[in-house]
C-alpha cells in the first residue's frame, strides 16, 4: 500500500509558505475554529469567482484575509456591492474586524486548484471526463508548465464499480524539495454519485530554496 504525501505540506517551510500565519496560546483553539468557518464561508459564497486560495493573518487585533482569484470582478460587484456582503458576514462570524483584499491570479491555467474545478464543472455538466482531462491538460501544458498530472477517481461514466482514470504529460518530479509544484483536489457532486479530481502541476524549479515573495509576484492586488 502506497504511502502519499502531500505536496504543500512535505515543502512547508521550504519553498512553501503558511496559508495561516497566526500564533495564539490560550485562544489557539477559537482561532482554528474560525478559521475553518471563515473558509466554508468564502468557498460557499464565492464559488463562483474562481477562488485559488484563501490567506489568514492576524496581526494585533485585526483579522486580513487575503483571496486569489481568476474572476475578481464577480467577487467585488457593481460598486463593490458584493465584497462589502461578504466583508459583513465575515466579521459577524469572526467577531472582529476584516480587512479583506482580492487579488487576481493572472494564469489560472497553472493554479491546479483552479484546473480542478475547471474539471469538476464539465463533469457535472455531463461533459465526457476523458475529453474535460485531456483539455484541461493541453491548456496547461500550452501555458507553460513543464509538467501536469490529472486523476479522476469514482463512477465515470456512471459505471456500477468506481475505478480511477489518470492523464499524466511532462514532468512531475514529487521528490524534488525545489520544485515549484501546485496540488488542487475538487469533488464534482454527479447523480451517478462524487467524483474526485485531482491535479498536479510542474512550474519549475525555484532559484533558492525559500520560496519568499514569489506569491505576490505572480498576482496585482485588485482591491
Amino acid at each position: 500500500m502506497g504511502q502519499k504525501v502531500h505536496p504543500y505540506g512535505f515543502r512547508l517551510g521550504i519553498t512553501c509558505d503558511w496559508h495561516a500565519k497566526w500564533y495564539a496560546g490560550k485562544n489557539y483553539t477559537r482561532f482554528l475554529q474560525d478559521d475553518l468557518k471563515l473558509r466554508r464561508i468564502v468557498e460557499r459564497e464565492c464559488s463562483g469567482g474562481g477562488i485559488a486560495r484563501l490567506e489568514i493573518e492576524r496581526p494585533g487585533g485585526e483579522l486580513c484575509l487575503t483571496l486569489y482569484s481568476a474572476r475578481p470582478g464577480i467577487l467585488i460587484g457593481k460598486g463593490g456591492q458584493k465584497v462589502e456582503a461578504l466583508r459583513a458576514q465575515l466579521e459577524k462570524i469572526s467577531d472582529e474586524r476584516v480587512r479583506l483584499t482580492i487579488r487576481e491570479v493572472e494564469r489560472p491555467e497553472l493554479e491546479a486548484c483552479l484546473v480542478a474545478q475547471s474539471i469538476a464543472g464539465r463533469i457535472v455538466n455531463r461533459i465526457p471526463f476523458r475529453r474535460a482531462m485531456k483539455q484541461a491538460a493541453f491548456r496547461t501544458m500550452q501555458a507553460g508548465a513543464k509538467g501536469v498530472k490529472i486523476k479522476c477517481a469514482g463512477r465515470l461514466g456512471g459505471r456500477e464499480i468506481a475505478r480511477t482514470e489518470t492523464s499524466h504529460q511532462g514532468q512531475m518530479p514529487l521528490h524534488t524539495l525545489r520544485a515549484d509544484i501546485s496540488y488542487g483536489f475538487v469533488e464534482a457532486h454527479t447523480v451517478m454519485g462524487c467524483i474526485g479530481v485531482k491535479v498536479w502541476i510542474y512550474k519549475g524549479n525555484f532559484a533558492s530554496t525559500m520560496k519568499g515573495g514569489n506569491i505576490a509576484s505572480e498576482t496585482s492586488e485588485v482591491s
